[in-house]
């Protein structure tokens, strides 16, 4: 296993109790670091928490909830007494016609997907600017790059994540805040369970990938832990794509 340098660091990691958020949950405690893992769903927290419960503490936060969100480094400081990492990789992403979407669902999308990292990140950074340095690591998708029909406010969404994460980075790095982010594409988590169940629209949805297969969450691990390491300190405002090269494709 590669030594990423990350014992006895410690990290937030929001939208932990499923799919990709679990696994870099889990990933993260793999290599020594102490991890608050969020999410709304307590009990699914509870039982991440239960893999490695010298390293895994639970706090449920909504992310529509900007106050509580400010407060989850607090949180990080009160259960490990430092903050070095956080992972802002909660969001939403309800599919429909945009001519139809209410404009309540469009501000729902933006404040989970942008609002909250941002409010997490810049209470986060207070600390982080004090302490001499830290990561921030931002998942955000390929419809970030792209734009993706019937996920329009979700596309949208991504794509500010990802000038967020340039524009945040180019003014941290003078406090050794490197900022970076992650545009994964089809990965077999439950965002993607009505693709799985059904073997027709699987077909179609893996000709579009070069890979011709999906990711799986426990893939996405060691690119955050890297992000996350020392190793990468001179890395920041970059993305990192990784579609299994559907993205790539003319």
């Amino acid at each position: 296993m590669i030594d990423f340098q990350l014992d006895g660091r410690s990290a937030i990691v929001t939208g932990a109790s499923r799919g990709l958020g679990r696994a870099i949950a889990v990933a993260l405690a793999e290599q020594g670091t102490r991890v608050l893992a969020v999410a709304r769903d307590r009990s699914a927290l509870e039982s991440l928490a239960a893999l490695a419960p010298e390293q895994i503490r639970v706090a449920a936060c909504d992310m529509l909830d900007l106050d509580a969100v400010a407060e989850l480094p607090q949180q990080a400081l009160a259960a490990f007494g430092r903050l070095d990492i956080v992972v802002n990789n909660a969001g939403i992403a309800p599919a429909g016609e945009f001519l139809k979407q209410e404009q309540a669902e469009w501000d729902r999308v933006m404040t989970v997907n942008v609002a909250a990292p941002a409010a997490l990140a810049r209470a986060a950074g207070r600390q982080l600017a004090e302490s001499g340095g830290g990561k921030i690591v931002n998942i955000a998708s390929t419809s970030g790059l792209l734009g993706k029909a019937s996920l329009v406010a979700y596309s949208a969404s991504k794509g500010a994540m990802l000038q967020f994460t340039k524009a945040l980075a180019a003014e941290w790095a003078r406090y050794n805040i490197q900022v970076n982010a992650i545009a994964p594409g089809a990965f077999e988590t439950d965002a993607q369970k009505a693709v799985l169940e059904s073997p027709d629209i699987l077909k179609r949805r893996l000709a579009k990938i070069p890979a011709r297969r999906m990711g799986e969450a426990a893939e996405i691990g060691p690119l955050v832990c890297y992000l996350a390491s020392p190793l990468s300190d001179f890395v920041t405002g970059s993305v990192f794509v990784i579609d299994g090269g559907e993205s790539s494709r003319l």
